[in-house]
């Protein structure tokens, strides 16, 4: 029988609906259909618990969800909050159908997740885009400037809102506190994609989250650095500048009529947690994390991104270690990692981690870039944050367009009818709408060539493209 090791369900309602669902174990005659049953397919549908005549009663009349929202938005010190079982992405694409009406514009950095480019089709809005600047020593995105925003606001004062994500995936933190302020001149909100943020605002020694500084709706994944189920995020928002009847009905129009309840429980059991021992959990992994870097400092060549403290982002050109290979070794270790290409190694740190985690995976890394070192090679920023994009179509006109399959080397000039991203981190090199360049298929090219997984794209060997039919 599950149990609250913590002690959390008094905290947490829909923890507690989930415990008590269990404890009942009742005979349902709802769905799911494998009426929690283990001796069908396994115990992959332990735990499976559905909201509607499980954590609640099918007409809701509990009213759990509601509490633990609500809970979370005192947390966060949000107006309103709404629970995903769809990750980030449903919660962006929300978003996006609550701040403009089809037709209008928003400034959006070009940096953030394909999720929003999908929301912003299915919106109708047309994006301003805007880059972040580039770390010249490290090659990293930094953030968007404010008087980048700024700028692209007074060029574009019908804007409706202004599209950001912070912290970047490689853990770059921008200012936040400036881009809210650059928003709220013109009056429109600062929407921030904080997917990887969820643990920021709950120690001292980690930077404010995004609510703090002045954002109106934060979007953040429960999954990503707090212990909740995949597929959890929250999105939260002051309602000055965003209406929350239609935050709710954007939540509504995307979401699934059939939520996992585990996965709500967990976000609540998440919060719960957060707020009552995260300033200590978080405490503890910054220690074991400053130590972790201590000892990876002391590798030749090797450089340490910049931001989150709990992010290790390894820059390898200076060990002249291929990325790609100290992965394999850490595989065969039993250590995956977030992100590896022939430069860059990615581990995400968070409050479940401690020393003994850390030691392990220093102790690795090391071992691997020993192994595998080579002459040092000059770095080269990630070619995908260097591309400017030629707006021809909208997003929205672009995806609904007829289209060609065209071959690579006759593309140049041609719209693009899809979205192309290397993955991770899913931003777009191409987007529905770009005009094809010879910059957009050289980072394309590089982003390949150095190991990097190319996403969404209908031929993922780019020999092929899809373009607007003329």
């Amino acid at each position: 029988m599950p149990t609250d090791p913590r002690g959390l369900r008094g905290d947490a309602p829909l923890l507690d609906a989930w415990l008590r669902f269990q404890e009942q174990a009742p005979t349902p005659f709802t769905i799911p259909g494998h009426k929690q049953r283990h001796d069908l397919v396994g115990d992959v549908v332990a735990g499976d618990v559905p909201l509607y005549a499980g954590l609640d009663t099918m007409k809701v009349t509990a009213g759990v969800l509601v509490d633990a929202e609500a809970r979370a938005a005192r947390l966060w010190g949000a107006d309103v909050c709404r629970f995903s079982t769809g990750g980030a992405t449903h919660a962006n694409q929300a978003v996006a159908l609550a701040v403009g009406r089809p037709g209008d514009e928003v400034v959006v950095s070009r940096t953030l997740h394909r999720s929003l480019l999908v929301g912003l089709v299915l919106a109708g809005l047309t994006p301003v885009w805007v880059r972040p600047e580039v770390d010249p020593v490290t090659g990293l995105p930094l953030g968007v400037l404010p008087t980048t925003v700024a700028r692209a606001l007074a060029e574009h004062p019908r804007a409706r809102a202004v599209f950001v994500g912070d912290p970047s995936y490689t853990g770059g933190v921008g200012d936040v506190a400036g881009l809210a302020a650059a928003a709220h001149d013109h009056d429109v909100p600062l929407v921030v994609d904080g997917a990887w943020a969820a643990h920021f605002g709950f120690h001292p020694d980690l930077p404010r989250h995004a609510l703090q500084l002045g954002a109106d709706v934060l979007v953040t994944s429960a999954h990503k650095t707090l212990p909740a189920w995949s597929q959890a995020a929250l999105v939260l928002a002051r309602t000055r500048r965003v209406d929350p009847a239609r935050l709710d009905a954007g939540v509504e129009a995307t979401a699934t009529t059939s939520p996992a309840g585990a996965i709500l429980a967990s976000t609540d059991a998440a919060r719960a947690l957060l707020a009552r021992d995260g300033e200590v959990l978080l405490g503890a992994a910054l220690d074991a994390v400053r130590r972790a870097r201590a000892r990876l400092a002391d590798v030749p060549g090797l450089v340490l991104g910049d931001g989150d403290p709990l992010v290790l982002t390894l820059l390898l050109p200076g060990t002249g270690a291929d990325g790609r290979a100290v992965e394999q070794d850490l595989l065969a270790a039993g250590i995956p990692v977030e992100a590896a290409e022939r430069d860059l190694v990615k581990a995400v740190v968070t409050l479940a981690d401690d020393d003994t985690t850390l030691t392990a995976f220093t102790a690795a890394v090391v071992a691997a870039v020993r192994r595998h070192r080579g002459t040092p090679r000059p770095v080269v920023g990630a070619a995908v944050y260097g591309v400017v994009p030629v707006p021809a179509l909208s997003p929205r006109e672009a995806f609904f367009a007829d289209r060609d399959t065209v071959p690579v080397g006759e593309a140049v000039g041609r719209v693009c009818a899809e979205l192309v991203a290397p993955y991770p981190p899913g931003i777009p090199v191409l987007a529905p709408g770009d005009e094809i360049t010879s910059d957009a298929l050289a980072a394309l090219a590089a982003a390949a060539d150095a190991g990097v997984r190319i996403a969404y794209a209908a031929d993922p060997t780019l020999a092929t493209l899809q373009a607007v039919r003329r």
